[in-house]
């Protein structure tokens, strides 16, 4: 009987507590009921202000981005450098204009790479790094070449150490069959000439171990030898 009575005063207290919860978020809601409809008016307000902003003026803009940047993909593809990059024909953007006029999007990030890619193939190195810095590399593909296109002209430039370290990055992310030995190869080649002979052999032994049916597989023995 003594454990029934207990049990009875314990459900009362919960109700008690839950009973006296509710009246406080009653009494704060009535107190506090301008601020808290304004806050959520705010945050309505903010959330459709960037959807708004999404679907009215950012995507649009992306839209016509990608389409301005047709031409330059295409001077781009047939290496016609120097068009893609100022004047890719039949009034579209080239890629420096599509980087100043369309900043913040996809297609302006691209545009950074096709002009590092483009102003190192027109041996403008400097310009080359410059621009591969700004992309902000999507994919295992575009995440290696953009380091070692970057190592390709920091070596142009006989900053050596600068170029290893960017074939490093190169050849440190998820590997691709044909794009890691090559770099692969370029970072063996370079540590030799550098005197990092250490640094060569890892070079040279990873692609004999991890990309045996590669190209540079077949120059791999050879590369040992010559520094052993």
């Amino acid at each position: 009987m003594a454990k029934r009575r207990r049990s009875q005063k314990k459900e009362e207290e919960i109700l008690v507590d839950v009973f006296e919860a509710r009246e406080a978020a009653q009494n704060f809601f009535e107190k506090n009921q301008m601020k808290v409809v304004g806050f959520g008016a705010i945050v309505v307000l903010l959330i459709g202000g960037y959807l708004g902003y999404k679907m009215l003026y950012d995507q649009p803009r992306e839209e016509v981005a990608m389409s301005q940047m047709f031409k330059a993909e295409y001077q781009f593809q047939r290496d016609s450098f120097a068009l893609a990059l100022e004047s890719p024909g039949s009034g579209y953007d080239g890629l420096l204009d599509i980087i100043d006029n369309y900043g913040g999007t996809e297609a302006a990030n691209l545009a950074k790479y096709y002009a590092g890619i483009s102003y190192l193939n027109l041996n403008r190195f400097e310009d080359a790094i410059t621009y591969l810095k700004s992309y902000s590399e999507a994919g295992n593909v575009t995440s290696i070449t953009k380091y070692g296109a970057m190592g390709d002209a920091e070596s142009e430039l006989e900053n050596m150490d600068a170029a290893i370290g960017y074939y490093k990055k190169a050849v440190s992310g998820p590997a691709n069959s044909a794009l890691t030995p090559y770099y692969l190869q370029k970072l063996g080649l370079l540590s030799h000439r550098e005197g990092d002979e250490e640094g060569a052999k890892k070079a040279f032994e990873r692609i004999k171990t991890e990309f045996s049916d590669a190209p540079e597989a077949v120059d791999a023995d050879k590369y040992l030898v010559m520094i052993q």
